[in-house]
């Protein structure tokens, strides 16, 4: 019998099979300095192979009854945190480490897109992360690597572009996890960056690239017209101040358009 307990759908928990493992492990190419965070290691599968490689692994899951049993299977430089990967800081998880360290996470659907902003942020505070190798969603996958005029552009891929380089590593049948999830996922990795353009106001160019990527079918004035009464602005005035073309579609804008329009709000 396994020391495990059987997957819970409210974890959204579907269990990497071994071969696909062992193709996660080539793609990660772990280093024996190398320290890991680990987002929901779930029965060990990658975490036990990892450790075998790497200096140390803290490993986060957020399922009590795995989080028991796990300690019992991992050497002593692996900790195993029970927790909710985005209630926890991650500089508390490492507050003795020096270097950045990687991450590698197979992610629940349903959260994946608010665990993608927590590690943005947290590789913008203080160099804590430099990198992550993450599975999710093929859907999520195809919106993180779009470019500008394509369907899949938006407000993800600009928000994780401007801190970050993204390579699609592979792509995982169902077939690869035990359960079979009902979609098709992908790895890839986010190796983190200082912003490559200057956006002024962080929170101001978030709240721009949400709001007008809520209407990307309009064009960039009508679509700014919301967003721009909310910050206290108006919309042409805005446009003209940072020489966007009010004609254009939301999805054409570059991340260099988006970080005029952020800059031009006074």
């Amino acid at each position: 019998m396994s020391a495990f307990p059987r997957p819970r759908k409210r974890f959204g928990q579907h269990f990497l099979e071994p071969a696909w493992v062992a193709k996660l492990l080539t793609a990660l190419s772990p280093a024996p300095d190398d320290v890991f965070v680990e987002i929901g290691p779930g029965r060990g599968a990658l975490t036990i192979p990892l450790s075998a490689r790497v200096r140390r692994i803290v490993a986060v899951e957020i399922d009590r009854d795995l989080a028991a049993a796990l300690p019992r299977q991992v050497p002593p430089h692996v900790t195993i945190v029970q927790n909710d990967f985005l209630q926890l800081p991650l500089r508390e998880l490492l507050p003795a480490e020096k270097q950045p360290v990687r991450v590698v996470g197979n992610l629940p659907y349903n959260v994946s897109s608010p665990i993608l902003f927590a590690l943005l942020d947290a590789a913008g505070h203080g160099r804590i992360i430099r990198e992550a190798t993450l599975m999710l969603q093929k859907e999520v996958a195809d919106r993180l690597v779009a470019s500008p005029g394509t369907g899949d552009y938006g407000a993800l891929a600009i928000q994780v572009a401007l801190s970050a380089k993204v390579e699609r590593l592979l792509a995982l049948p169902p077939g690869a996890f035990r359960p079979a999830p009902k979609v098709r996922s992908a790895v890839v990795r986010l190796t983190f960056h200082p912003p490559l353009v200057d956006v002024g106001n962080r929170e101001i160019f978030e709240r721009l690239v949400r709001g007008m990527f809520l209407q990307r079918r309009k064009t960039v004035l009508n679509a700014l017209k919301p967003v721009a009464h909310g910050l206290g602005t108006a919309a042409p005035a805005l446009l003209e101040r940072a020489r966007v073309d009010p004609r254009r579609r939301p999805e054409t804008l570059t991340l260099d358009d988006l970080a005029r329009l952020s800059r031009a709000v006074l």
